[in-house]
């Protein structure tokens, strides 16, 4: 039985361990963490989280060890009678004061930090308009004159600062390293704004966290902080229009996009690339899907699903909803190109949008 006792007391101990130590570490492999804070309102709110739970644990232990304190201390056993006590003054005054002082150590840096977080931006913050929609997220600069979908590009210790609503319905907008979470809601603008604090080649990962159909686990973005010298490329290389087609390939499938997709569905629904899609300098001018003019850019397909590649963009165009579920004309969505093309013709689209950088 003891030894049964030590095993199980040891196997407690262990699992209690090795989990401090993944939590521990989860910061430094985990790009959605939020206790890796890397701008200054996301440090101000690791802050208030680092507080409440020092606040917690030495609660825990207090309360912890006083349990076991006055288990063993009081204890009946033979020639010792339990004692039971009534009524303590001292002790019910101590108890009211405590959770009062446990209060007010953590409402007085949060109603110091909630006032800071809601705060207007600085006047010198880069404007970024976001839109949710059923399942993407569509970003505008205004003061650049750039559309891009799904993925962000803002300079280093510069603030930024986001207007956020959706077109459809409730989507919600967080980076978890870099700011708290902001709904997104038709006819009604929520603002927010912050200032990163490292440049890295890495992605900071972003997405949609209320749920709003059934791609909403798919509905993904990502910001890329970059040194001021490279933010500054990247808007120039945005600023231009859509390159032309290069390779012979390409040229084909320029035309398909820009000339010659038009087709009537089923239903009665005339449909191709056009119609939804924008590619600046061309007669491609739709604004109800994301932008084309620089795909090739992004590091992404799919609202930040999938890496951008050449064969990931041609099952995307066969059929998008193998690949992520609500996308296709069935659903109202993006038309499922094998049904009206052939393997070639998708090809040769694929080339032309990876010539699109």
């Amino acid at each position: 039985m003891l030894r049964f006792r030590k095993t199980t007391f040891f196997l407690f101990v262990n699992s209690i361990f090795s989990s401090f130590l993944f939590g521990c570490s989860a910061w430094q492999s985990d790009p959605q963490t939020t206790v890796n804070p890397k701008s200054d309102m996301a440090v101000l709110i690791q802050d208030l989280y680092v507080l409440v739970f020092w606040l917690s644990v030495g609660v825990f232990i207090f309360i912890m060890g006083a349990i076991v304190y006055v288990s063993i201390r009081f204890r009946e056993r033979p020639g010792v009678e339990a004692k039971q006590f009534h009524g303590n003054t001292k002790l019910e005054i101590l108890w009211t004061l405590i959770p009062i002082l446990i209060v007010l150590t953590i409402f007085l840096p949060t109603a110091s930090a909630i006032p800071k977080i809601k705060s207007d931006a600085p006047a010198n913050a880069l404007q970024i308009d976001v839109v949710g929609k059923q399942w993407w997220f569509e970003f505008k600069y205004p003061e650049l004159n750039i559309t891009t979908a799904n993925e962000i590009h803002i300079p280093v210790n510069r603030p930024v600062s986001f207007n956020i609503e959706s077109s459809d319905v409730i989507h919600a907008f967080w980076i978890p390293q870099l700011g708290g979470k902001v709904d997104m809601m038709p006819g009604h603008l929520n603002k927010m704004w912050f200032t990163p604090t490292e440049a890295r080649k890495n992605a900071y990962l972003g997405q949609c966290t209320e749920f709003c159909g059934t791609s909403h686990a798919n509905m993904l973005f990502r910001v890329f902080v970059d040194e001021q010298e490279d933010f500054d490329k990247w808007v120039l290389s945005q600023q231009q229009n859509g390159m032309k087609a290069q390779s012979e390939l390409a040229k084909e499938g320029e035309k398909l996009i820009l000339n010659n997709i038009a087709f009537v569905t089923d239903n009665g629904t005339a449909i191709g690339c056009v119609t939804c899609h924008k590619i600046e300098g061309t007669n491609a001018m739709g604004m109800l899907a994301p932008d084309l003019t620089h795909i090739a850019s992004r590091s992404t397909i799919a609202a930040g699903r999938y890496e951008n590649t050449k064969e990931n963009l041609i099952k995307w165009i066969s059929n998008p909803s193998r690949m992520k579920p609500g996308v296709s004309e069935r659903s109202g969505g993006m038309p499922i190109y094998e049904d009206y093309l052939t393997p070639e013709q998708i090809e040769s689209i694929v080339t032309y949008l990876l010539e699109l950088k």
